[in-house]
């Protein structure tokens, strides 16, 4: 998420902590495309005949944890829109790269256990 610049700026000192806005550093044009792609969790989650044909073959975990992202952040999304307009689309995103880091790692264990 830092990469990203997705993470909260914080200003401490001694026993004082503060945290700020999200911070703007990092990738901009990743951050802009999951942005962007954050801002569809607000439609009904579904899969279309085209992303059925993008599923086939993808391993059943991939697919486990796409499908619970999908119902998750459609749920967050008017959840937090009710209560932090501003915020929403952000802590989307945030929920969003959390889900891609998970489909990540598992893709990647195999790799690490050999």
């Amino acid at each position: 998420m830092s990469y990203l610049g997705l993470t909260p700026s914080e200003h401490t000192s001694m026993d004082r902590v503060r945290r700020g806005s999200i911070t703007k550093t990092g990738n901009t044009h990743v951050g802009r495309i999951l942005v962007e792609t954050a801002k569809h969790y607000r439609y009904r989650p579904s899969v279309f005949r085209e992303m059925k044909k993008r599923r086939e073959g993808q391993p059943l975990l991939v697919l486990a944890i796409a499908d619970r992202a999908q119902r998750r952040l459609h749920r967050l999304y008017f959840k937090l829109k009710e209560t932090h307009r501003k915020v929403v689309t952000v802590a989307i995103t945030r929920e969003l790269i959390g889900f891609i880091w998970a489909i990540l790692w598992h893709q990647a264990l195999p790799v690490i256990a050999a």
